[in-house]
């Protein structure tokens, strides 16, 4: 769905970009595109010729929904909120989609949304759903009851949705995503916590940067799994949480 065929303008964006920016997008009632989510059917080789294969998958991502959608504006944090990685992205895209205006971000908000999807009772790939969902508005979520957590996922919103199955609904969500749903994406000790108490995947794309800190904090966590996946969650990686939560005792995890 190429731009011109729409009536509405549609803008793109990546990684979290600031309160003023999302508060322009929802106010001119643009058609949005979140290009960080694997939109459009096509192979991901397709971004090969532009980014190589050791960008993350979710970068990658980007490059076929922009070359697919091409929206009329993509707005990409290229600040401490995302990574130096989509700094080079935004340069690419603004080198292969000409029509396409590229605006870089760089999102230091620092008001705190709060983060009650993270800590309630819920399948956690509802929870993931909301939360990626939430970039798009200046909207605080609606309050919800907080459940005690027996697991943890620590980390970026995975590109497979399908390895958050193996989770209970009592997963409290850390990392990165927490910060995605505080809208401070840059807020470093938010993303460094995790709770000692319940056993915690900690999770990364493979190639992401964030694998170093992922790595670190599982090796510090007294029931921490590190774990990194590529483009899909094959079946060693859901082994790996399956045998992870089996041995921690964590009996009502699914899959």
């Amino acid at each position: 769905m190429a731009a011109s065929q729409n009536t509405k303008k549609t803008v793109g964006i990546v990684g979290i970009p600031p309160l003023a920016i999302i508060s322009k997008i929802e106010n001119g009632g643009y058609i949005v595109f979140d290009l960080d989510e694997p939109i459009v059917q096509k192979d991901i080789e397709c971004a090969s010729p532009f980014l190589p294969r050791v960008y993350c998958a979710i970068l990658r991502t980007v490059i076929v929904n922009s070359l697919t959608l091409m929206p009329e504006e993509i707005y990409i944090d290229v600040g401490p909120g995302k990574c130096d990685c989509a700094m080079h992205t935004a340069t690419i895209l603004a080198d292969i989609l000409p029509v396409t205006k590229i605006i870089r971000t760089i999102n230091q908000d620092t008001l705190d949304f709060g983060t009650p999807v993270c800590s309630t009772r819920m399948a956690l790939f509802d929870k993931m759903m909301a939360i990626t969902a939430s970039v798009r508005s200046t909207q605080s979520h609606t309050a919800l009851p907080r459940c005690t957590p027996t697991a943890g996922f620590w980390g970026v919103p995975p590109r497979d949705f399908s390895l958050l199955s193996l989770f209970p609904d009592t997963t409290h969500v850390y990392g990165w995503t927490r910060c995605m749903e505080n809208k401070t994406p840059a807020n470093r000790t938010l993303e460094e916590y995790f709770n000692p108490d319940v056993p915690t995947v900690f999770f990364a794309q493979s190639f992401c940067a964030k694998t170093a800190l992922a790595r670190h904090l599982a090796n510090r966590h007294p029931r921490g799994l590190y774990l990194d996946c590529d483009v899909t969650a094959g079946n060693s990686a859901k082994a790996k949480i399956q045998a992870f939560f089996e041995l921690s005792g964590v009996t009502d995890a699914l899959g």
